[in-house]
């Protein structure tokens, strides 16, 4: 049994897979109160589902880009639950999690989510036997500078503010938006990587498993 924690962003996931269906998800946007609801939120999922700590074989821990507080907070809870019960844990970035729920189609895709003050963290991927591929690392954009990227038609997928949406749409002919349903990072696709990456021995060191951070320049204020 594996159980799935993305913790990334406001938007929060937890999921319980057992290789072959997805037991239970929940997810939920928190008003930064990672610290108090992740745990409770992790022992109601197993208790609906009759599964016992003991019985967990498995993590899966999305490690950014996102929130430094609410990436930090998931991790140490996936670490101390591997740590205890001795399982192994992998980390996958949540960029790949977002990518992963979304149709395959001949466009490239802009994966995007909040990484504060204003900015947006960008994943760009193509399709390639029969799933997303990462180009490259992600960065940090404005939704501007997102939009004078795209010139050629591209998925844009995440969290995006309503005016994000309208300024991205102003190049119809090559933005091509997700709906709110495929733009939510679903935690069930994270236990589907995690489960992936242990069937293929790509188990992480829990002592030196940390999270991605994005680092970017501040505009320069003039003298």
């Amino acid at each position: 049994m594996l159980l799935a924690l993305d913790t990334s962003t406001r938007m929060v996931g937890i999921a319980l897979y057992d290789g072959v269906q997805v037991l239970s998800e929940t997810l939920w946007v928190s008003q930064d109160y990672h610290t108090v609801e992740l745990a409770p939120a992790v022992a109601e999922i197993m208790g609906k589902c009759g599964v016992k700590p003991e019985a967990l074989s498995a993590l899966a821990v999305a490690l950014g880009p996102g929130s430094f507080t609410g990436l930090r907070i998931g991790l140490a809870l996936a670490k101390g639950i591997a740590y205890v019960n001795h399982i192994p844990i992998m980390g996958v970035p949540t960029l790949d999690i977002l990518a992963a729920g979304q149709p395959l189609r001949k466009e490239g895709m802009a994966a995007v989510l909040r990484a504060g003050r204003g900015r947006l963290a960008v994943g760009w991927y193509h399709a390639e036997d029969g799933q997303w591929i990462p180009d490259g690392k992600a960065e940090t954009l404005t939704a501007l500078e997102l939009n004078r990227r795209i010139l050629e038609p591209t998925l844009v997928c995440g969290e995006l503010t309503a005016d994000e949406q309208r300024l991205l749409v102003r190049k119809r002919k090559n933005v091509i938006l997700a709906s709110p349903a495929q733009a939510i990072r679903r935690p069930s696709y994270l236990a589907e990587l995690g489960w992936r990456r242990l069937q293929a021995g790509k188990i992480d060191d829990p002592a030196t498993l940390t999270p991605v951070y994005l680092h970017y320049n501040l505009p320069i204020p003039e003298s």
